[in-house]
Order: structure tokens, then C-alpha cells, then sequence
């Protein structure tokens, strides 16, 4: 079985569509993994990071919460993902669009618990076991749908700008994991890494990164992610910035 870990934030803006894609990238570029990335956040920024059109889409993360209710192509195959290949090989991925941020209003109509729905429908399909990771871009906040994905996973990276407001949120991410660990039955889920982004040297993000360690001492990593026009410019591309050496810019 795949690795499961979900990128998590509930504070927009800490860098975590940005790190799934990469991540994704190095893993199969790299080390020549098989990858599958889920884009749980309506924006759909994690399809555009990688190049696709996500409004042309006709299948999307949506098929895995409430495809009863919407027909979709998977309604007659409920074991099928609704994943596409990307340019890079081994990289799948299940894209999303605006039509997820309706879930909320859709999900008192199906017949499961709404926040199980993703976990039952990735139980129920064979083409997990094609892929040795599974990354999930979760929404910049608490919800159902972020409680779909912490029920789903089995770990959690939370990317945390060296900003105060940002650390408070990760005190309150804690208390979110524990709670899907006692309450929702996922009692393997833990915090695997802590990774300080859009680090600037000022005083303030030294002092946060010094919180952070007393706070994560084992978690925390040991590279910190700052600015870098590398990473705008991949972006603009719809690339990853381990493609950005291959294309001329």
C-alpha cells in the first residue's frame, strides 16, 4: 500500500500546493517513484502548478466524494479513480475545480458519513496499489473536507510561513490531528514533518523558527524554504522546478 500524507495547512498561503508538486516531481524524477497527487482544494492550484487546464476537466476530486449524486464516468465503476497522467511519468493526478466547493451542500444527500467518503472510496479502489505515494493538497481550512483528507491519510506535513499568525495555526493543526486520531477512528495518524517556508532573515522569523524547533523538535526539518524566482518562474510555466532546467526561459 501507498504512503498517504497530506499537506495541510489551515492558513492560506504557506507554500503547500507549491511542496506537493514538487515533491511529486522529485519523487518520480528523482527516485523514480510512482506518485499520485489528490487535489482536495477548490482552487484547483495544484493542476494548474503541473500544466493542466482544470476547468477542461470533466472528472475531478468531486467523483470521489459525491459521484452518486453527480452521474459521473465512475458511477458505473466505483473502483476506478478519477485520475489522469501528468507530463512527467509515474505522476498521476486527480485534479479539482470550483466544483468541489459545493461538497458541503451535496454531502447531506449521500448515504455514508460525508467526512468517510474519500477514505471508503480509495478503500475501495485497485489502482491504488499501482503508485508507492499518495500527496494530498488539502483546503487552507477546517472543514469537511480537510476532515475527509486527516481521515484518508496516515501523515501529515504542515508547511508553516515563519509568520506569527501561521504558528499559532500549527498549535491548532495539532489539535485537530489528535482529535481525528481519538474520534474518527484513525489512531495510526501522525505529524511526520514541519517545514518552515517563506523564510526572510529578520529577527521575527528567527525567532519563529526558534519556537519551532522547541515545538517540533523531532518533526521539524532541516531545510528551511525561502523565496526563490526559480519558483515563479516553474510556476508561470505550469512546471516544476526540477523541469525548469529543461525548458528554455
Amino acid at each position: 500500500m501507498p504512503r498517504r500524507i497530506a499537506f495541510i495547512n489551515e492558513k492560506g498561503g504557506s507554500g503547500k500546493t507549491t511542496l506537493v508538486a514538487n515533491m511529486a516531481a522529485h519523487l518520480c524524477m528523482k527516485r523514480g517513484r510512482r506518485v499520485l497527487g489528490i487535489d482536495m482544494d477548490p482552487q484547483g492550484h495544484l493542476g494548474k502548478s503541473l500544466g493542466i487546464d482544470v476547468r477542461a476537466q470533466r472528472r475531478t476530486s468531486i467523483e470521489l466524494l459525491v459521484d452518486s449524486v453527480l452521474g459521473g464516468p465512475t458511477a458505473s465503476n466505483p473502483n476506478e479513480l478519477p485520475s489522469i497522467p501528468t507530463r512527467i511519468p509515474n505522476l498521476d493526478i486527480v485534479v479539482s475545480n470550483k466544483s468541489l466547493a459545493l461538497y458541503p451542500a451535496w454531502a447531506g444527500g449521500e448515504g455514508s458519513e460525508p467526512t468517510g467518503r474519500l477514505l471508503e472510496a480509495l478503500g475501495r479502489s485497485r489502482d491504488l496499489d499501482r503508485y508507492d505515494f499518495v500527496l494530498f493538497d488539502a483546503p487552507p481550512s477546517f472543514g469537511s473536507i480537510t476532515l475527509s483528507v486527516l481521515r484518508a491519510c496516515d501523515e501529515v506535513v504542515i508547511p508553516v510561513p515563519l509568520t506569527y499568525l501561521a504558528l499559532e495555526g500549527s498549535a491548532e493543526m495539532l489539535r485537530t490531528v489528535e482529535l481525528v486520531r481519538t474520534r474518527y477512528g484513525n489512531p495510526d495518524l501522525r505529524v511526520t514533518m514541519v517545514i518552515p517556508t517563506f523564510h526572510r532573515r529578520t529577527k521575527l522569523a528567527a525567532e519563529i523558527l526558534a519556537r519551532l524547533e522547541r515545538q517540533f523538535p523531532k518533526e521539524l526539518a532541516q531545510t528551511v524554504v525561502g523565496y526563490h524566482v526559480k519558483i515563479d518562474e516553474a510556476q508561470s510555466r505550469g512546471r516544476t522546478v526540477f523541469e525548469l532546467s529543461l525548458i528554455h526561459i
